[in-house]
């Protein structure tokens, strides 16, 4: 009797040992994983006498820009003009470097060759951040984190009262089922959004957006996830959000972007195609092609 009440009271002690040994070991190999993180060296850098760019007044400009992954050519001799104001569409096939080419505008890769300009001065030239704060990013996948709604619309953001979070939200289509939420704006929606449909999510990041105010707008297939309904409210959400901005939006739905001011049409790399839908669609070419395959 003496040594089964022993052993039982040894025998949870032990198991506690073993496991927090297994605990100390994974804890150690993800500390090596974050310090190389924290240690690695950013690829893109800014220049000691880096310039800060206030606001965007003329045009953003593509000087002769090639880019590649590796050996894998992406964009080849890419000249394109986008002036303030202007809404400039990218439509083509998947894997062409519509996405590649807008990355390349707040430096997120640098070019190969060639050069990439706002208002006459190589992006190079200017500091990382003041360019970054020129652009509002809205993408296919919303990002988006384990926080109230509140704080995510304003993330990143110092100087915002909740008026204006929520001017916002109206802006986007977002303040109806925000304010159906138990909490309203304090909702808490767990890790990525999980508590929302992909529509509510997509609305909170173009909430995020236009809380930003930005001068460039860059939208990467915000639409092309959704259902019907919920493609109809995020886009209305996207024209209020277009309205006297310069925006370069790249889609697949040809019906999403028929009123910008000029359409690019990239294959393989390449831009193949420039004009207005009126003009492309009266053209034999790729943007035809793809018109045709979208109506039914």
């Amino acid at each position: 009797m003496g040594f089964l009440i022993i052993f039982t009271q040894v025998l949870n002690p032990a198991k506690a040992i073993s496991t927090s040994i297994t605990n100390i070991n994974k804890g150690l190999a993800a500390s090596v994983r974050i310090f190389e993180i924290i240690d690695s060296k950013p690829e893109i850098k800014e220049s000691e006498d880096a310039l800060d760019i206030g606001e965007f007044k003329k045009s953003i400009e593509f000087k002769n820009v090639n880019f590649s992954y590796g050996q894998e050519q992406v964009l080849s001799d890419i000249n394109l003009k986008i002036k303030k104001g202007e809404i400039v569409a990218l439509v083509g096939p998947s894997g062409g470097g519509k996405s590649t080419l807008a990355d390349l505008i707040p430096r997120f890769y640098e070019p190969n060759s060639g050069e990439i300009l706002i208002d006459g001065v190589g992006i190079k030239n200017y500091k990382l951040n003041s360019l970054r704060a020129l652009m509002g990013i809205v993408t296919q996948e919303s990002i988006l984190f384990n926080d109230t709604i509140k704080n995510n619309i304003s993330f990143g953001l110092d100087n915002f009262d909740d008026s204006k979070v929520i001017a916002a939200a109206k802006v986007a289509n977002a303040h109806d089922f925000i304010m159906e939420s138990p909490e309203g704006y304090e909702t808490v929606i767990g890790e990525r959004g999980t508590k929302l449909s992909g529509g509510q999510r997509q609305r909170l990041s173009i909430a995020r957006a236009v809380l930003k105010d930005p001068d460039i707008l860059i939208l990467d297939e915000a639409t092309s996830a959704l259902d019907s309904e919920s493609e109809k409210l995020v886009q209305e959400a996207l024209t209020n959000l277009m309205k006297n901005r310069t925006s370069l939006v790249i889609a697949h739905r040809l019906s999403t972007i028929q009123n910008a001011d000029k359409i690019i049409v990239v294959e393989k790399g390449e831009i193949i195609q420039t004009g207005t839908h009126e003009e492309l669609s009266g053209q034999s070419g790729l943007y035809q092609k793809l018109l045709k395959m979208q109506s039914f």
